[in-house]
């Protein structure tokens, strides 16, 4: 296992190497720059724009220079500073971009993260082993209301809720008064009263496709032999199902984990949108579509590499769980 470990750790070095090439391609691709953009932004507003200062910064930047090199100079800079480049829309580092919104964006998906494995773990075995009950049947019902109602939809009828019956605020993560205070008690506070709606949508988008898979998996180990033995030699229905076939059906979640880690970090996009949320999501998309290219590669190399870690420990979670998995 440890020359498992150590052979697919240096083999990140070369995957991340090519992963950072095809980003910074990417973000090169669309026609154009972020300058040209904000220049054509301006003139639309009839406002005049000083050639010779773009020129200057365009230069600055490395933007007269050969692509290659760009990358070059991209890259070095975060390998040996840990600098990302500065964002060209809002003017300061990008570190300093993402790491204030990077802990919000955590502290919501990990709430609803174990809010979905919460929901979805038990009834996926109680649906397994009351299979075609009427709890069956009305968890099954109910998940595929939650695999074909958009969550996006989901956000406005509950804001809709929030604000008519219980004359709450849903936009944002804050109220007004502490969007931009220093941290204390009363903000904490206010945060928990804002988390609830999009910590629900988050894991109602995850909790019904989970559930399918745990009764799944679950079916498929329940008429096994094995089972059937550990129940002949004494064990509690309960114990043999906990100890035997749902450790084995576990390892679809487990395998999940290379896609939990970057989820972690993006949050749910088009939801963090329709909400307001100070989320890296919505930071994401805004960068990507006025070609910020610095902040956006950032994010792409971030979350390629949570990528790339996570199937690495989903790979060690497997060999630790199930007996039968084996990479000597």
């Amino acid at each position: 296992m440890l020359q498992f470990i150590v052979r697919r750790v240096l083999m990140m070095i070369p995957t991340l190497f090519a992963i950072s090439i095809v980003t910074f391609i990417i973000i090169q691709l669309p026609p154009g720059d972020f300058f040209t953009t904000y220049i054509s932004n301006l003139a639309a507003m009839g406002e005049s724009v000083d050639q010779t200062v773009v020129e200057a910064v365009k230069q600055e930047y490395g933007f007269d220079q050969p692509v290659y090199v760009q990358y070059g100079k991209w890259m070095w800079k975060i390998i040996t500073q840990g600098d990302f480049g500065r964002s060209f829309q809002r003017g300061v580092p990008v570190a300093d971009l993402i790491g204030e919104r990077l802990a919000l964006t955590m502290a919501l998906s990990l709430f609803a993260l174990l809010i979905t494995w919460i929901i979805a773990f038990p009834i996926g075995i109680y649906t397994a082993v009351r299979q075609y009950s009427v709890g069956d049947y009305l968890f099954t019902f109910l998940g595929f209301i939650g695999l074909a109602v958009p969550s996006f939809l989901i956000a406005l009828v509950l804001m809709y809720v929030a604000f008519k019956y219980f004359n709450q605020s849903v936009g944002g993560l804050f109220s007004p008064a502490f969007s931009d205070a220093p941290w204390t008690i009363a903000k904490f506070k206010d945060l928990l009263n804002h988390l609830w709606i999009p910590t629900i949508i988050i894991a109602l988008e995850g909790t019904a496709g989970l559930i399918r898979v745990m009764r799944a998996n679950l079916l498929d180990e329940l008429h096994k032999p094995y089972y059937i033995t550990a129940k002949a030699k004494g064990l509690s229905e309960f114990q043999a199902l906990i100890q035997y076939p749902v450790r084995v059906a576990l390892n679809p979640w487990i395998s999940s984990v290379g896609w939990i880690l970057p989820g972690l970090v993006s949050g749910a996009t088009i939801i963090s949108v329709v909400l307001s949320l100070p989320t890296t999501g919505p930071m994401q998309l805004q960068a990507l579509l006025n070609q910020d290219m610095y902040l956006a590669g950032a994010f792409v190399l971030l979350l390629s590499t949570l990528t790339v870690v996570g199937t690495l420990l989903s790979d060690i979670l497997l060999a630790w769980i199930d007996p039968r998995i084996r990479y000597q």
